[in-house]
């Protein structure tokens, strides 16, 4: 299995996969013309969009700047639009409806970091580069949603205001994580 189709899957992956940062640097560079592409040049601005989002419906609209870890893993709706300072990263797969309007400083974000600080930090791998442990969730963000400004969608939450709920214990170690096979009937 790939370091991509692990991170897909929502184990356990290694993010500095050389085949994932050039899927990276590929979105960022995307996001960085698009962000420095003048509004009214529409045909450049729908070109990089259909590089960097694939899989949208018509009637996207993003203000920009916007932010993608990789786009291909989003998938849109039509009539969708994003204001200002939109960030998606979407290590596992991001889905948004149809008629979804989002609100400035908005971030969906998909990764997910192991609990325990001594599974969090960065380590050597064995192909002796630093990296760390990292699994994602999906999103999903069903037809109709308005998102208003300054929301961070993620897959875990800890209260607001935010506050020690629990102190973190080897029972959330990222070892009792499920399998992919449990995963993927998780996901259905």
């Amino acid at each position: 299995m790939t370091e991509k189709e692990k991170m897909l899957a929502g184990i356990i992956y290694d993010p500095n996969d050389k085949d994932l940062l050039e899927l990276r640097k590929n979105a960022h560079n995307i996001c960085k013309r698009y962000n420095d592409t003048f509004e009214d040049d529409s045909e450049l601005r729908e070109r990089l969009l259909n590089d960097l989002l694939p899989d949208h419906g018509e009637g996207l609209y993003l203000q920009g700047p916007i932010y993608f870890d990789y786009g291909a893993f989003t998938k849109i709706g039509k009539n969708f639009y994003a204001n200002f300072n939109f960030t998606v990263l979407d290590v596992c797969p991001i889905v948004i409806g149809d008629n979804v309007f989002v609100g400035p400083n908005v971030s969906l974000l998909a990764p997910k970091h192991p609990l325990r600080w001594q599974e969090r930090n960065i380590y050597k791998s064995d192909k002796g580069y630093f990296t760390d442990k990292e699994y994602g969730a999906p999103i999903v963000i069903g037809d109709n949603c308005w998102i208003a400004g300054n929301v961070t969608v993620l897959s875990f939450a800890a209260g607001n205001p935010c506050r020690v709920i629990r102190t973190i214990t080897e029972k959330d170690s990222v070892s009792h994580l499920c399998d992919i096979g449990d995963l993927t009937e998780r996901v259905k």
